[in-house]
């Protein structure tokens, strides 16, 4: 047998021949790590140091760009269009990246907002996020102190919305590691939780 490994969570398939068998993953170039958990979790830092760790683009939080031109109050519907600016923000960057692709932030994300506020979420994000992505995301803990935002809002509610994020997490869906400290720190159990899960190709 002939195992060929690009990621350890990758699909794969099985093709028979006259001698062996190929199991071969539906393997692409691009390493994409995704930044995801509550607000004032120190995402947005991260993502840009491990960028410039892989000396590669980070794809920021579309979310933020999108309710500081809004001058009103998000909607239901809003967080529909932040997830599929989101998304293509990623697609758009990705194009330019040759090895690795880290994102500030993912459609998760949008899902957890929706619950949470509304008890309900949009079909076409919960259809998106039933297809794999990344290779691997990277959830952080809410062990750093909360810091005031304009668009911050959930002070109070960190515990309740860490813990949704970790259920949708251990489903079984999604390859993923919390990542706890401060500093340096958590950068590098960030680093450690990728070499964890990415492993050279080998044939």
């Amino acid at each position: 047998m002939l195992v060929l490994y690009c990621c350890k969570f990758r699909e794969f398939s099985t093709i028979s021949a006259k001698k062996g068998t190929f199991v071969l993953l539906n393997c692409i170039a691009l390493i994409k790590i995704a930044i995801t958990g509550p607000e004032s979790t120190g995402k947005s830092a991260l993502a840009q140091k491990l960028a410039f760790h892989f000396n590669t683009l980070w794809v920021p939080e579309y979310a933020r760009e999108y309710l500081e031109t809004l001058n009103r109050h998000y909607e239901y519907d809003d967080i529909l269009q932040i997830a599929q600016g989101q998304l293509k923000l990623e697609d758009e960057t990705a194009l330019r990246c040759a090895d690795y692709l880290i994102c500030d932030t993912e459609l998760l994300v949008t899902k957890v907002w929706c619950d949470f506020h509304y008890q309900k979420c949009h079909q076409w994000i919960k259809n998106q996020l039933s297809v794999t992505r990344y290779n691997l995301l990277l959830l952080c803990d809410i062990d750093l102190p909360w810091e005031f935002d304009p668009q911050r809002e959930n002070p109070d509610d960190r515990n309740t919305l860490f813990d949704m994020y970790y259920r949708e997490l251990s489903s079984g869906k999604f390859p993923f590691e919390v990542i706890r400290g401060s500093g340096e720190k958590r950068f590098q159990n960030a680093l450690k939780a990728i070499e964890k899960h990415l492993v050279k190709i080998n044939v």
